[in-house]
């Protein structure tokens, strides 16, 4: 890896060799931002605290072997990258302001596709996930993730039917709590839509209404105005020498036909005035007609006012200010839509209380399924714990699983009980720890001291890594707390580890270091940054003095040299 501008890292180079490289340094000198690189280049959190003050951004770059086919190089190679001779080259930027970037073989992707790699390339164990495993809730999840499939499977199974139980419960709970409501509101619109039913409007006829009502009341005047008009374009019968538009324009066409042959300008204007004449014609006519039609008849407009009135109350109950009939029909219609489904709520409690009795009887076929696959992986899981504590200077310490049920008369039936259920199940998992032959086992965070619990999780963590498939691990001072002896195992136990996979191990203990393949040094400058030179193989007579540093504080210490000559001369027989 290469960290620029990371933290107290201002430019260095990280070369991980394989087998079992140790990480070491002064406290604050800079071993922590390895563990936090690494986490960058899998897609951890981009925290823009960690850029170096004064710096724009932060970047990490890493070239990581990846076979061709495995899992990761397919993945990668989905998202645009290229692999060269195996080797997958990841870099990841964080700026400053907090926006962070990812690139995979040269190709920019999102930081998700990083966390998705991760799961295949790298695990990482540290202090934080100790302190994580204290918990009974991960103490459930870890056994579950040694459990693998035989937990998985029925797992993923039972979270489907948890989640549609509670979906149906929730349901059925409104509908059985808010049934009289339901029954309010249904009243309500059986009521609106009978009356609307009694009135039995029709689109568009409160308009049609309103034109025919300001006709009726309007009969006398339009008729006598109608007649007027009628009188001055026809005359009137009964006054044979009064003057009449139709006859004044009869006139003025004879005297332009008469004349029409000489002008062809004039013969137009005597075209026009016929047409002029035709038309005076057809609308005395149709006045005529409208005068003998109108209806002037006070109980058809009376009628009218009343069949308005209904549709206006209709209106000002259902519809819309302004929409008229159109909005109370609209009303009526998802009303009735609306009745139907209020009606159908028994049917539907029905249906739901069905579907959830189904519902917890295959909940409780599968919890019980996940408490024995549980509990045959436990018993595998302690058994594995309690042989790497042996070989952790404990050898008489115990490790077992309490795997239990909670009653509850709303629950689901496990063992021939009725327990409470959650999303992962109905069982409360913890682990335990008897310390020594005679002692009463324990919760790990009640029952171990500082170093005992250190050496606990050291041991779940290697057991871990016995079956995650991934090539390397790295673990953050989990070997805090524990020193002596017991340091020196750990140191054997993650050489051991380290035979078959890539081990990384960032340390404060000499014990520990000596077994490492290789010992990486991290130290600051003057002015407290790690440059590229900051970060160093150590070999020979540099590592004899850091080992010495680490033992005692002093790098020219003889009791510390030859203790750390000692030290290495162990792990060297070992391996």
């Amino acid at each position: 890896m290469r960290i620029r501008s990371l933290g107290v890292i201002d430019d260095a180079v990280v070369e991980l060799s394989p087998g079992f490289t140790a990480v070491t340094g002064e406290t604050g000198a800079g071993k922590t931002m390895v563990v936090t690189s690494l986490g960058l280049l899998l897609g951890g959190r981009a925290d823009p605290a960690l850029v170096r003050i004064g710096a724009k951004s932060a970047v990490v770059e890493g070239r990581i072997g990846v076979p061709a086919g495995a899992p990761a190089a397919v993945r990668a190679e989905e998202a645009g990258a290229e692999l060269e001779d195996g080797t997958l080259l990841i870099s990841r930027t964080v700026s400053a302001e907090g926006r962070s970037r990812a690139h995979i073989g040269g190709r920019s992707v999102p930081v998700g596709v990083l966390s998705e790699l991760a799961d295949e390339l790298v695990a990482v164990h540290g202090q934080t996930d100790q302190q994580g495993l204290l918990r009974p809730a991960r103490q459930r999840e870890a056994l579950d993730r040694y459990a693998g499939g035989a937990v998985s499977g029925p797992l993923t199974k039972y979270a489907a039917a948890y989640r549609r139980l509670r979906s149906v419960a929730t349901e059925l709970d409104e509908l059985t709590t808010r049934a009289r409501e339901r029954a309010q509101e249904a009243d309500l619109l059986r009521f609106g839509l009978n009356e609307i039913a009694g009135v039995e409007p029709r689109a568009g006829e409160d308009v049609e209404l309103a034109a025919e009502a300001e006709r009726l009341g309007h009969a006398e005047a339009l008729a006598s105005a109608a007649s007027v008009a009628h009188t001055a374009l026809a005359g009137n019968p009964e006054d044979p020498e009064g003057v009449d538009a139709t006859t004044l324009v009869a006139g003025a066409n004879r005297a332009l036909d008469a004349v029409r042959a000489h002008d062809p300008a004039l013969a137009s204007l005597a075209d026009r005035m016929g047409e002029i004449s035709i038309l005076l014609g057809d609308v005395a006519g149709e006045l005529a007609g409208y005068a003998d039609n109108l209806d002037a008849d006070p109980l058809r407009l009376a009628a009218v006012e009343e069949r308005r009135a209904a549709l206006t109350g209709l209106t000002r109950k259902y519809g819309e200010t302004g929409e008229g009939i159109a909005a109370v029909l609209a009303w009526s219609e998802e009303s009735a839509s609306r009745l139907t489904e209020l009606e159908g709520d028994d049917d539907r409690i029905g249906e739901l209380t069905v579907e959830r009795d189904a519902l917890r009887g295959e909940l409780s076929g599968l919890a019980q399924a996940l408490t024995d696959a549980r509990t045959e992986a436990a018993a595998r899981f302690a058994e594995a714990v309690t042989e790497e504590l042996a070989s952790l200077a404990m050898p008489h310490a115990r490790v077992s699983f309490a795997i239990g049920q909670t009653e509850d008369p709303e629950g689901v039936e496990v063992g021939g009980r009725t327990v409470a259920y959650g999303p992962h199940g109905a069982d409360e998992v913890e682990l335990l720890l008897a310390p020594h032959p005679g002692a009463p086992p324990r919760p790990i965070a009640k029952g171990a001291s500082g170093g005992e619990l250190s050496r606990v999780m050291l041991a779940v963590e290697v057991v871990f890594a016995g079956t995650d498939p991934v090539p390397t691990y790295l673990f953050d001072e989990v070997d805090a707390g524990v020193g002596g002896k017991a340091a020196v195992e750990i140191g054997r136990r993650l050489a051991k580890l380290a035979r078959t996979a890539q081990v990384v191990v960032v340390t404060h203990l000499p014990q520990v270091a000596a077994f490492a393949d290789r010992q990486l040094l991290v130290e600051k400058t003057n002015d407290g940054s790690v440059t590229r030179s900051g970060v160093t193989v150590l070999e020979g007579e540099d590592r004899v003095r850091e080992l010495s540093r680490m033992l005692a504080g002093q790098e020219d210490s003889e009791t510390a040299r030859a203790h750390a000559e000692e030290l290495l001369a162990t792990a060297r027989a070992d391996g």
